[in-house]
């Protein structure tokens, strides 16, 4: 790699700054201000280290009044070119991320990137970024056994150089998809689950609402269509329906069929839902005093009640009888789907849970398609049940294998995607529901979520905190910048960043799994994408097509 005070591609030089805000550089003449965005990744060569950085403002000034006050008529164009060089020039703010000694090299070595402590000097010289560089700070994907990276995208501006997540650190932590409606999270959460699948880094369950995941599915604006899980990893991915009729219509057989009986639902499954059914606070505490009366049959023994028994049975259990009513009401709506069942499950029904763990002990992944249960209610109750179900399977599962000590039985990582996040893990409930005690226990029993929301706000500040990995797309809400960013300490930085993404195919990452916050072009989900996750190109092919585009 070249020395950047050698390279064509050097964009000016420090003149001031500090550790708490990041340098100021001054750009070079010969390079236009419009041709420098925000969050580009730049080397700034310090004396002792090199600096990678990311640019976060751009800023024209003058050094005098007169030129702001009389500035050269548009004919005048030798003059504006004598002010451009002399008294008009163009500060741009640069945030390192990460420092390297190169005392003793100025190329850069294997040696590790380290947090920044310190600052470059005066005039140090401030160039682009190269593929080595992405390379060294970022990794490089590698199809050897063992490897943990996975392309994701580019740098923005650097469209033929791959960037890489760390896969292993990526499924340690619960991670997340955050954007606004239409903006690819869909697609970013597709090329994360392939990243996982293709390299075996974890197992997926997919609760998948609207039939995005699993099969192929119609490209959205465009002509085409785009290959779903199934259709890319064959027998390593099971889909299961609430829905088989609609499967079926969609040219595809599940692997199985799920009911919800309900003995299986515990009033804490109904906390998410407490919005779309309207639910007071002393409704709720109704489930909970039936639950101490009649055991798992409570749901049962409610739905089963006659409107005219309400006072009888409010009485009975020591609950509010008009509460008791409305949470009848509104719980009567789950007797519309045909995947619930109010009489218990029999002997001969196999518990569809099993057949979740077998699979996932099995290394298969698992897409839960709602076919045309589309709505909100059916997606809160359904993904609740079955994830605490196998949060506390998990969690016992775990304990066996530290008491046993013994390598055969450490349960595989799996990871869990759910879509409307926040309406899991709202303040006030996230506490109370499985994915809430996942996201801020569960990394020690080798369970973590990949949360997919346009609404970050909406989450609970502790869950946000314990959020791995951040892939951001296009965020307009303040609300949701902020709390997106909420423990960063670049936070002022990156929000500049953040409004200047595009609200199609950019994201901005940052967290566990990357070594520095950056933006991203996320990699095309495309025929090229297909046949490499089939096993059908190598990486001499993969490189040939990248590098034409």
């Amino acid at each position: 790699m070249q020395h950047p005070n050698d390279r064509p591609d050097k964009l000016g030089v420090v003149t001031h700054g500090s550790l708490s805000k990041g340098v100021a550089m001054k750009l070079a003449e010969h390079i236009d201000a419009e041709d420098i965005t925000a969050g580009t990744f730049v080397v700034v060569q310090g004396t002792h280290f090199d600096f990678f950085s990311l640019i976060t403002d751009v800023t024209i000034d003058a050094t005098n009044e007169s030129i702001r006050l009389y500035p050269p008529a548009a004919e005048e164009h030798l003059l504006r070119q004598v002010v451009r060089g002399m008294g008009a020039y163009t500060t741009v703010d640069v945030r390192p991320m990460l420092m390297m000694d190169n005392r003793d090299h100025p190329e850069l070595s294997d040696q590790e990137a380290h947090g920044v402590k310190t600052i470059p000097s005066h005039f140090s010289p401030v160039a682009r970024a190269d593929r080595d560089d992405v390379a060294r700070v970022f990794g490089a994907e590698s199809h050897e056994d063992g490897q943990t990276y996975f392309q994701i995208g580019s740098p923005r501006g650097m469209d033929d150089i791959p960037l890489c997540v760390n896969l292993r650190k990526l499924v340690e932590r619960s991670n997340a998809v955050f954007g606004k409606t239409g903006t690819g999270k869909t697609f970013l959460t597709r090329l994360l689950l392939c990243g996982t699948i293709f390299n075996d880094a974890a197992v997926n369950l997919i609760f998948d609402m609207h039939s995005e995941y699993a099969s192929t599915v119609h490209h959205e604006g465009k002509t085409g269509f785009l290959k779903g899980l199934k259709e890319l990893f064959d027998s390593r991915v099971s889909i299961y329906s609430l829905d088989p009729e609609h499967a079926r219509q969609s040219g595809h057989r599940p692997d199985g069929t799920v009911y919800l009986y309900a003995d299986q639902i515990e009033p804490n499954d109904i906390l998410p839902l407490t919005s779309t059914f309207n639910l007071t606070s002393t409704a709720v505490d109704s489930c909970y005093a039936l639950k101490r009366r009649y055991g798992t049959g409570w749901l049962t023994e409610l739905l089963k009640a006659r409107a005219d028994e309400m006072g009888e049975l409010a009485e009975s259990i020591g609950a509010h009888e008009q509460s008791l009513k409305a949470l009848h009401r509104r719980l009567s709506r789950l007797k519309e789907y045909r995947f619930f069942k109010t009489t218990p499950r029999t002997e001969s029904e196999r518990d569809v849970l099993e057949d979740f763990l077998e699979t996932i002990d099995s290394g298969r992944h698992i897409v839960l398609e709602f076919g045309n249960y589309t709505e909100l209610t059916a997606y809160l109750l359904v993904a609740n049940v079955f994830t605490r179900r196998i949060r506390a399977r998990y969690e016992q599962k775990s304990t066996e294998y530290r008491r046993k000590r013994d390598k055969s039985q450490q349960p595989r990582q799996l990871i869990i995607t759910i879509e409307e996040a926040h309406k899991f893990l709202a303040p006030g409930i996230a506490r109370e529901t499985p994915f809430g005690k996942i996201a801020r226990e569960m990394r020690k029993f080798f369970v973590s979520l990949l949360i997919v929301d346009q609404r970050p706000s909406a989450i609970d500040e502790e869950v946000l905190s314990q959020i791995g990995t951040k892939f951001v797309c296009q965020l307009n809400d303040e609300k949701d910048i902020g709390a997106t960013l909420a423990g960063e300490s670049t936070a002022s930085g990156l929000r500049n960043i953040l409004a200047s993404i595009d609200g199609k195919q950019q994201a901005l990452i940052l967290g566990h799994a990357i070594p520095m916050p950056i933006v991203i072009r996320t990699r095309n989900y495309d025929d090229q994408f297909f046949r490499i996750m089939r096993g059908n190109q190598t990486l001499d092919e993969q490189a040939y097509d990248l590098v034409q585009g």
